[in-house]
């Protein structure tokens, strides 16, 4: 066997020999390519064959010696693999292994064993370690490909285990978006409604906008469409509680000037910082008497598409929830035949740049795209999509905010 050079170096460097035979750290080796192993062996003989097989095969392994399980606690800092006799004065077979499992955080274990209990080292594996070797039968060129593999295995167990609590968590979010984005609760055919919901962020599940449709009576519609500030899972959560508290507060016929003052009350109560607001449009659909009664709360106003004409509703724009509480204003929408849509929408359509400048869109730029005769080719279960790409066309890229839409569409549509 080589041994290792006492005091001497590599390459001309300086080594420092680790008791019993391992290679200290090399500056000078790129780094990654070195493992820190800790050996945890209170035979000294045993301990100091590991270091000469260890530097025998020029292993690029560093060992680190201790003799008992509170010294390996002192030591294994900075380890990327605990190597562990099974026989220790102050810790005995498995209950010495979960300790060393619990205390070694993201390093590998591989267990040593002696030839009469090599059953120990395949219940160890079963416990958590990553591999196990029996003393004496091990040479320089296995015990390193050995430590090298357990490492490796660590690594994989440790990515596969990082994958599943990101599944998780994706799953997670899938739910919540399933809650904001719910099926309209409606039996009625004299209208259609369609739907489009999106995050700013387009790798996210989920946003800080939401929408809702309730019947109250056979001609009869409550809509909603509402925008928290920000785009996180707070702000989403927030966003599913309003949208649950609104449809709770319509279905039990609570008066309509009241509907929105209650939902601020749950806003202000629910949120975790007081600087968050949302804004909110909703709109009563009266079918038989062909109206609409729209309120804002700080939200853009809906456009009505009718007669060739694409023309916003001039309701009082109002204040945002949560900022000073003030009654919305209602505003008496009447349609002059059966066949019209009404657009409602959330911020983040709007926001989109014109141009190179710093104009929006906005709601006249908005009202020009529906007017755009390429739209009139446009299905009306596809007009919210459309509209999206279109403004990702003129924005020169994805929109930033989140997007929410309801088009409500009676006869034709326009």
């Amino acid at each position: 066997m080589t041994r290792p050079h006492r005091g001497g170096g590599l390459a001309g460097s300086p080594v420092v020999p680790y008791p019993h035979g391992g290679l200290a750290r090399h500056a000078n080796l790129p780094p990654g390519e070195r493992l820190r192993v800790l050996l945890v062996e209170d035979d000294e003989g045993d301990a100091f064959l590991v270091g000469e097989l260890l530097a025998e095969t020029n292993s690029m392994i560093d060992l680190v010696v201790a003799t008992s399980l509170s010294e390996a606690r002192q030591r294994i800092t900075g380890v990327d693999c605990v190597l562990l006799d099974l026989g220790l004065p102050d810790a005995q077979g498995l209950d010495g292994l979960r300790q060393v499992l619990e205390m070694s955080s993201g390093a590998a274990v591989c267990v040593l064993t002696g030839r009469s209990d090599e059953h120990m080292g395949i219940v160890a594996v079963a416990e958590g370690a990553q591999d196990y070797l029996v003393k004496g039968q091990v040479d320089g060129v296995l015990l390193t490909r050995a430590l090298r593999y357990a490492v490796e295995r660590k690594r994989a167990d440790v990515n596969a285990r990082r994958l599943h609590e990101v599944e998780l968590r994706q799953a997670e979010s899938a739910r919540l978006e399933r809650g904001l984005l719910p099926q309209p609760l409606m039996t009625t055919d004299q209208v259609a409604v369609h739907t489009f919901y999106r995050p700013g962020r387009h790798a996210a599940l989920i946003g800080g906008d939401f929408f809702d449709v309730v019947q109250t009576r056979p001609d009869r519609l409550d809509l909603i469409v509402g925008d928290v500030c920000g785009h996180g899972v707070d702000e989403a959560a927030l966003g599913v509680e309003l949208r649950v508290a609104w449809r709770a507060l319509v279905l039990a016929g609570v008066p309509d000037d009241e509907v929105l003052p209650a939902l601020e009350q749950v806003l202000m109560s629910e949120r975790r910082l007081q600087e968050i607001f949302a804004t909110v449009a909703t709109a009563r659909l009266d079918l038989d008497a062909k109206r609409a009664t729209v309120r804002l709360a700080g939200h853009p106003p809906p456009l009505l598409l009718s007669g060739g004409r694409v023309v916003p509703v001039p309701a009082p724009g109002g204040l945002l929830l949560g900022v000073r509480p003030r009654r919305p204003i209602a505003y008496d929408l009447e349609f002059d035949t059966d066949d019209w849509s009404l657009l409602m929408y959330t911020d983040g359509l709007i926001e989109g740049r014109v141009g190179v400048g710093n104009e929006r869109l906005d709601v006249p730029g908005l009202s020009g795209l529906l007017d755009e005769p390429a739209n009139r080719e446009v299905s009306l279960p596809e007009l919210p999509a459309w509209l999206v790409g279109r403004a990702e066309q003129i924005n020169g890229g994805p929109l930033a905010d989140d997007v929410a839409m309801l088009l409500v569409s009676r006869g034709g549509g326009r």
